[in-house]
């Protein structure tokens, strides 16, 4: 289901220049939580979300909520 995965966050990461490996380092995470987080096959806790947006500078509306 294409409309399920976060293309907003694979862009805002790829925006950064960042690998998956770069952004779950950054945020505490293994790549394979980001690349399924990208595929919308893992729903990321709060706790999360937030560090994600604050490394990508984006809020959570931006990337997570419709």
């Amino acid at each position: 289901m294409e409309d399920e995965k976060n293309l907003k966050m694979k862009a805002a990461r790829m925006e950064r220049g960042l690998s998956q490996t770069d952004l779950a380092n950054a945020v505490g995470a293994t790549r394979q939580t980001i690349g399924l987080i990208e595929a919308g096959r893992y729903n990321p806790s709060l706790k999360l979300c937030r560090a994600i947006c604050k490394t990508l500078g984006k809020t959570l509306d931006e990337l997570f909520w419709e």
